[in-house]
């Protein structure tokens, strides 16, 4: 399977707890973050924190849904967030909020691989797509976010 390695980076004029809170908090993404679909509860008994289930549906400007399942394995309120994905991809992915003068940094590194059959065949030629596709929903998160926090 292709496997792929991301790093998204971010500075934010919010401190770390506001931006943590709104990252943490992704049952709310659609309300916020174009290419979010939906997002849903899958556990029944960790609220919030290590163990948390969810699955996420997304959607750029390539006409396909990607839908993973994404259990919590790192929650450490406000400097990190991570977790395991299974589904239509697989791997980890990992959220750090660090202080800086004017708010926060945010790096988030998504390390996966793609498991549908038909990404596999064409990653070859595709991966450039792919990844152009990967760095528009992450803009989109970041300007959702900041419209969220009220900055520019």
């Amino acid at each position: 399977m292709p496997e792929y390695r991301f790093v998204t980076e971010w500075d934010l004029p919010a401190p770390p707890e506001a931006v943590f809170n709104l990252i943490s908090d992704s049952l709310r993404w659609p309300e916020w973050w174009r290419g979010v679909r939906a997002v849903t509860e899958l556990s029944d008994h960790e609220p919030e924190g290590v163990g948390n289930r969810r699955r996420y549906v997304f959607r750029s400007f390539l006409p396909y849904d990607l839908i993973f399942d994404m259990r919590v394995t790192r929650f450490e309120p406000p400097l990190a967030l991570s977790g395991r994905a299974t589904g239509e991809l697989e791997g980890e992915g990992r959220w750090t909020f660090a202080p800086t003068a004017g708010g926060t940094h945010v790096r988030y590194e998504w390390d996966v691989r793609t498991t549908r059959w038909w990404m596999n065949l064409l990653a070859p030629i595709a991966r450039p797509a792919f990844t152009w596709n990967h760095g528009v929903v992450m803009r989109w998160g970041e300007a959702g976010l900041r419209r969220r926090l009220g900055a520019r």
